[in-house]
C-alpha cells in the first residue's frame, strides 16, 4: 500500500537555463492512518544531451496538517 495517498502536487516553475531548471513545489496528501500532511520545497534538475534527467536535487518539509486545512481538494 502507497504511504502517500490522495496525492495533489502543485508545482511552479522558479527559473532555467541550459541544460537547469529550479522549482518550487507544494504537496498534500494522507497516510493509512489517515493522517494528513503538506509538504513543501525546492527542486533542482540537470538534464543530459537527450533530455532527460542526469541529477535531481531536493529539499523537502513535510508537517502534519489537519483535514480542515487542505488547501488541495
Amino acid at each position: 500500500m502507497g504511504r502517500e495517498l490522495n496525492y495533489k502536487l502543485k508545482k511552479e516553475l522558479w527559473g532555467f537555463r541550459e541544460n537547469r531548471m529550479a522549482v518550487r513545489f507544494e504537496y498534500e496528501y494522507h497516510n493509512a492512518e489517515g493522517q494528513w500532511f503538506r509538504a513543501y520545497g525546492n527542486e533542482n534538475w540537470e538534464f543530459d544531451e537527450n533530455g532527460l534527467m542526469r541529477k535531481r536535487y531536493a529539499s523537502i518539509n513535510d508537517l502534519p496538517i489537519e483535514e480542515k486545512d487542505r488547501k488541495f481538494k
